[in-house]
Parts: structure tokens; C-alpha cells; sequence
């Protein structure tokens, strides 16, 4: 790879986390094969949750409501799995080779409950409830795999805390993106901690669903913005990595991570003033997200942005795919922010909001993936694949949240399918017509990137 001598300079200057040693190395890369696990298994279960709807084919599946039942463990795999496993490959990257057997022995708890999970509507595991973050099977053999799972993160960032490698007195930009790790630790324990306090603070006449969706309301909202802290970190190393010419002091962006932390910590509040399951409640944690969310992001991507017009182009594959990722990702976080601003009522703005988000998280976890792959002993991803995959995967998560966006003003609800929608009007249908393609390309962007990675992962012959 060729790169001028002020890029060389900038990249010793700028937002760069160093290669780790090799322990951690082989840690980073079980954490990086959970993470594409997961996002493989829940592409084999997209497969049959259309089966399951299938006419003809329906008939065949022994599961009652498996379209629900698969669909639970289809978004436990994506929004759970995916994205904290994303977190171990990032804090494991910034971890001192201490304590190495807690660091496997969190790896190897969160792969048991994964597959515990996985396999749990195979075993029998039914009654699905779609609560909101993390919803659940009612049965044992989900909640063992639930549990495990939760086990081996607590104690990923518990070993974080004690052994991640210290800012350093100068603040650099090394020490800026440890520091921004160092905070999704902290914001990581506390959502443990409050699924703990919401568990304990259940009143006991509440079951069924209300139980599920007051149990992770709390944890499930802080944990948010443990994502959007690491996906901060992604955005400055990729920016700096992809030769972006950024004029951001790192003392800046140590504050904008701690301006981030900061809606995240009055979850501690929120535990100590209200009753859980109280309106308070409730309504405390959806103004942290919707006024709290955007406190970090907001400036960072204006700072951003520019670096866009002004840098020399790339012509790497590897560059041009971890740049692509950064603007993608900028660009539907900010789609996904604006959105949360016009929900009314319970429709499909919901859902365009939180997928303009959570795909944001996903595109930066895709560029560092991408960054790191040679790094940590692989190939670099090349080709015409590499280049434009962040493209195809953004684009096409674009057309589906403005799809569903667009049908939340016609009041289409969410959770629903089929005939239950009341698609009756030509903007209705062209609305979710926009979203199911959107999302068919949405898709395709994922296979790809799973066809990239595992290409340069391969070994040569």
C-alpha cells in the first residue's frame, strides 16, 4: 500500500489503536468468529422465518408460530450477539495480557449461550413475546442460553475494567480511543446492573410480556449507548485509517466521550428515583435515548464530514471500503436520529429509527472489521466485492427506512404482517413496497460483506 509521508505522520498522530500481543490476538479473533456466527446463523433462520410463510412449504415446519419463534431468536442473534461480540473484539484489542483465562473463559460462555440459543427452538423452546431489546422464548432452554450468554459478557467487561491498557498521561490519540472504550465498559457494567435492579424491582402482580419488556427496558436503553461509544471509536480509528485528513484534537474527543457517558450515568438516577415499571420510568430512559443519544455523534460527524471534500482519493480496496463504511454509517445515524424526532403513536417510524441506528453501529463494527482482518494475522479484503459493499448494505438500509418511515405517516403499526398491516392505499403499498426492497439489497450488502471477510480469512493455498 502506498501512502505519502503526511498520512504516515498522521496515522503515528491520529486515531490509531496499536497492534495487541498475541494472546489477545487469538481471543480477537474468537470474538470476530462469534460475531460472523451469529450473523450467519441468523441469515439461516431469515431463510426459514420466509419458508415458514411460504404457501406450500409452511406446512412442513412441526413448530407452532415458528415465524415467531424463529423470529425471536433471529433479533437476540443480530442485536444481541452481533453487536456485543463486536464489543469483545474491540475491547480484547485494547486489553493487557492479564488474566487471559478470564478473558477465554468469557469468550467460551458467550459461545455456549449462543448456541444454546440458537438451537433452543430445535429443542422444543416456544412461546414467543416480542418485547423490546432483547426478546425471549418462555422456556427454559432459551433462558439457560440467555443467562449463560449474560454471564460471559458481564465478566468480558469486568476483565475490561481491571486489564484494558491504560490513556497514558499525554492525551493522544491513542489514548482518546482507550478512553472512549474505557467508557463503554462503564456503560456496559451499568446496564448489567440494571437488568439486576429491574429483576429485583418487578412488582409481582406483572407477568407475560410486561414482565419481559420492564425487565430489559432499563439495561436495554443504556446498553445503547455502550454501541454508539464504540461506534465513536469507529469512526476516528477508520478516519485515520483510511487516510481521512481530520483536524480534531483528541482532548476534544476524550470530552465528546465523556458528554457521550453522561445521559448513560443518569441511568443510576433514574434506578434511585423511580419505582421500576412506573411512568417515570419508562419515560426517563426514552428522553435519555432521544435527547441523550445524539450529544456525542452530532458534533463528531460535523467534524467529520468535511474530511470527506478535503482528502486526497484512495484507490486501495481496503481504503475505499472502510471509507465508504465511515460515511455510510455517519449518514444513517444521522437519517436514524432525525426519525426519532418525528415518532408519534406506535407504527413503523419506530422501527425506521432504530434501524437507521443500529445499521449505523453495524457499518462502523463492518470498516474496523475490515481494518483489522490483516492485522490480527489475515488478508487484506480486496476486490470490486470489498469496495462496494458498505454502499450496497447502506444503500439499501437507506430505501428501508425511509420506506418504513414514509408508511409510519400513512400509520401502518409495527409488529405486524401480512393482511394485519392494512396495506388498503396505493401510498401504503408503495411505502412497504420501498422497505422490502430496500431490505432484499439490504441483504445482498450483508452476504457480501460475510463473503468478504470469510474470503480473506481463508487460508492461502
Amino acid at each position: 500500500m502506498h501512502t505519502d509521508h503526511s498520512t504516515q505522520n498522521q496515522i503515528i498522530d491520529g486515531f490509531d489503536l496499536e497492534l495487541p500481543e498475541a494472546g489477545s490476538r487469538r481471543l480477537t479473533v474468537g470474538w470476530l468468529a462469534l460475531a460472523l456466527g451469529s450473523l450467519v446463523v441468523a441469515g439461516l433462520l431469515t431463510i426459514l422465518i420466509v419458508m415458514s410463510r411460504t404457501p406450500g412449504v409452511q406446512e412442513i415446519f412441526p413448530w407452532i408460530d415458528f415465524f415467531h419463534t424463529a423470529l425471536v431468536v433471529h433479533v437476540d442473534l443480530t442485536v444481541l450477539v452481533w453487536f456485543l461480540s463486536c464489543a469483545g473484539i474491540l475491547w480484547t484489542l485494547n486489553s493487557r495480557e492479564k488474566c487471559s483465562e478470564c478473558g477465554w473463559a468469557a469468550f467460551w460462555l458467550a459461545v455456549t449461550g449462543t448456541a444454546v440459543l440458537s438451537l433452543s427452538p430445535f429443542l422444543g423452546a416456544g412461546g414467543p413475546l416480542m418485547n423490546n431489546y432483547v426478546p425471549v422464548l418462555q422456556d427454559p432452554i432459551f433462558f439457560a442460553g440467555l443467562g449463560i450468554f449474560g454471564l460471559g459478557f458481564t465478566l468480558l467487561v469486568v476483565r475490561g475494567l481491571f486489564y484494558s491498557k491504560p490513556m497514558g498521561k499525554r492525551v493522544s490519540g491513542v489514548g482518546a480511543l482507550r478512553f472512549g472504550l474505557l467508557t463503554g465498559l462503564v456503560i456496559g457494567l451499568i446496564s448489567v446492573a440494571s437488568v439486576v435492579a429491574s429483576y429485583l424491582g418487578i412488582p409481582q402482580a406483572i407477568e407475560g410480556q410486561q414482565y419481559y419488556e420492564l425487565l430489559f427496558w432499563g439495561g436495554g436503553h443504556t446498553i445503547q449507548f455502550t454501541h454508539i461509544q464504540l461506534m465513536l471509536v469507529g469512526w476516528l480509528w477508520l478516519a485515520t485509517m483510511s487516510g481521512l485528513n481530520i483536524r480534531l484534537n483528541p482532548r476534544i474527543a476524550v470530552l465528546l466521550f465523556a458528554l457521550g457517558a453522561l445521559p448513560a450515568l443518569m441511568t443510576i438516577y433514574v434506578y434511585a428515583a423511580f419505582a421500576v415499571g412506573s411512568g417515570e420510568h419508562m419515560l426517563w430512559f426514552t428522553w435519555l435515548m432521544q435527547y441523550g443519544g445524539g450529544i456525542a455523534p452530532l458534533p463528531l460527524a460535523l467534524a467529520l464530514l468535511p474530511a470527506f471534500f478535503g482528502s486526497r482519493p484512495v484507490t486501495d480496496d481496503q481504503l475505499r471500503a472502510q471509507r465508504s463504511a465511515l460515511l455510510f454509517s455517519i449518514i444513517l445515524f444521522g437519517i436514524g436520529g432525525i426519525i426519532g424526532f418525528m415518532i408519534s403513536g406506535s407504527n413503523v417510524t419506530i422501527p425506521a429509527h432504530y434501524h437507521g441506528s443500529i445499521v449505523a453501529v453495524t457499518l462502523a463494527f463492518m470498516g474496523v472489521i475490515y481494518h483489522i482482518l490483516p492485522r490480527i494475522g489475515f488478508r487484506k479484503p480486496t476486490g470490486k466485492l470489498a469496495r462496494f459493499q458498505p454502499a450496497i448494505y447502506g444503500i439499501g438500509q437507506m430505501m428501508h427506512v425511509f420506506g418504513l418511515a414514509w408508511s409510519g405517516g400513512y400509520g401502518v403499526q409495527r409488529k405486524t404482517a401480512g393482511s394485519a398491516q392494512g396495506l388498503e392505499s396505493i401510498e401504503k403499498i408503495a411505502s412497504m413496497g420501498l422497505m422490502g426492497l430496500g431490505g432484499l439489497i439490504a441483504i445482498i450488502g450483508g452476504i457480501i460483506f460475510l463473503v468478504v471477510v470469510f474470503r480473506a480469512m481463508w487460508p492461502e493455498k
